[in-house]
């Protein structure tokens, strides 16, 4: 497992590097450092003010090259935008905010809380609430159980996640008032209370597609020979769905959900900025409202980041929950 490991790990270090590539010709050769700096402190800004914005957040170097240098001097390399770009993601120093001019660091620190604090509930109870569901439709199949389960996951995946959303505030919010429909406090229990809505609307959204899938992987595994022997032993459905079903199934559902666990970290877009929770989400969605390039570089970098652990982590899944599986 080892070797696979360190090979695995090299295989990341290259996509990283390959992502920070096309993030700065996105970000750096298609958008000039001037129209940056113009976005950031207004179209009438006086030159000097330019000059001394694009100072302040490592705007004012060469792209590639910086001429200024010697051609025997490393800095004619080092000293340039791509050099620093590389620097700063690799290192995690990843400087300013375009628009507030605040450490990007600090602001990804303040939104992590947020953030883990939606996306850890809704995570563990959307799996524990899908495999619930899909076992007990994959018991039931081929029965009006299993049809009415099934044509209410095609309803609730018809339905935009927006639409949950609005609707979710509009009814549960303000008509029957059961739940605050935005804000954000510290408290254990007030968090609870704010969090309630986001959590179910989130829920319902994730239901058809994690029940669907879930399904489908129960229903196969139940077609197995094994699950015919433990049957004809005499093993009951409690017995053959907990024991042996769910068990082999493992490996389908480990693709989809360890995955997912990195993810966590960078928040949920829509509902974080609709009822106004400020983690790592709405950061992404107000970086993109301010044309805050810094930090949109620095979510991009880290959701690749993550993707990669994901990727790892998942494949680690697989030998530890089967045996048979080996990393080589």
């Amino acid at each position: 497992m080892a070797a696979y490991l360190i090979r695995s790990l090299g295989y990341g270090v290259l996509t990283i590097l390959g992502v920070l590539l096309l993030l700065f010709v996105l970000f750096f050769a298609i958008t000039d450092p001037d129209d940056i700096a113009r976005k950031a402190v207004g179209d009438r800004a006086r030159p000097e003010v330019i000059v001394q914005w694009k100072k302040n957040h490592g705007y004012d170097k060469p792209m590639f090259l910086n001429r200024e240098h010697a051609v025997t001097d490393t800095s004619r390399y080092t000293d340039t935008l791509l050099f620093e770009h590389f620097r700063r993601s690799l290192t995690f120093d990843f400087g300013r905010s375009d628009a507030g001019d605040e450490p990007i660091g600090r602001r990804l620190w303040q939104g992590a809380g947020p953030s883990l604090s939606l996306t850890v509930p809704l995570f563990i109870l959307g799996l524990v609430a899908g495999v619930a569901v899909a076992l007990t439709v994959a018991l039931f199949r081929e029965t009006y159980i299993d049809r009415a389960v099934l044509v209410l996951c095609v309803l609730t995946m018809s339905v935009a996640g927006l639409l949950y959303i609005i609707g979710g505030q509009y009814l549960v919010g303000l008509l029957l008032k059961w739940f605050p429909i935005s804000g954000f406090v510290s408290g254990l229990r007030d968090i609870a209370r704010l969090l309630a809505l986001p959590v179910l609307i989130g829920l319902v959204i994730g239901f058809g597609p994690d029940v669907r899938l879930f399904r489908t992987i129960f229903v196969e595994e139940m077609n197995r020979d094994y699950v015919r022997t433990a049957r004809a032993k005499g093993a009951g459905d409690a017995r053959v769905m907990l024991r042996h079903v769910l068990r082999n199934a493992l490996i389908p559902i480990l693709t989809n959900v360890v995955i997912a666990i990195p993810f966590l970290f960078t928040g949920a877009l829509l509902l974080e900025s609709f009822f106004g929770i400020p983690g790592l989400g709405s950061l992404t969605v107000d970086a993109i409202r301010a044309n805050d390039f810094s930090t949109l570089r620095t979510m991009v970098y880290l959701g690749a980041l993550l993707f990669i652990a994901g990727q790892l982590l998942t494949d680690v899944s697989y030998a530890l929950a089967d045996p048979r599986v080996r990393l080589s």
